[in-house]
């Protein structure tokens, strides 16, 4: 339901996104704002379907 929508929500689906789409942890980090890797890791949930697709 959107009325349980967050920035928080938006900030965590972004931030995995951007490593599916090729983003390395410093260019991650610089587009979402995260100051430690430890904060980005807390923020990336990755898909293993996606994972699963990667080549190599």
């Amino acid at each position: 339901m959107l009325a349980d929508l967050r920035f928080h929500d938006l900030r965590h689906e972004a931030t995995s996104r951007l490593f599916e789409k090729g983003f390395n942890p410093m260019e991650a980090a610089v587009v979402t704002g995260h100051k430690t890797l430890q904060m980005l890791k807390r923020y990336t949930h990755l898909r293993a379907e996606n994972l699963a697709k990667k080549p190599g």
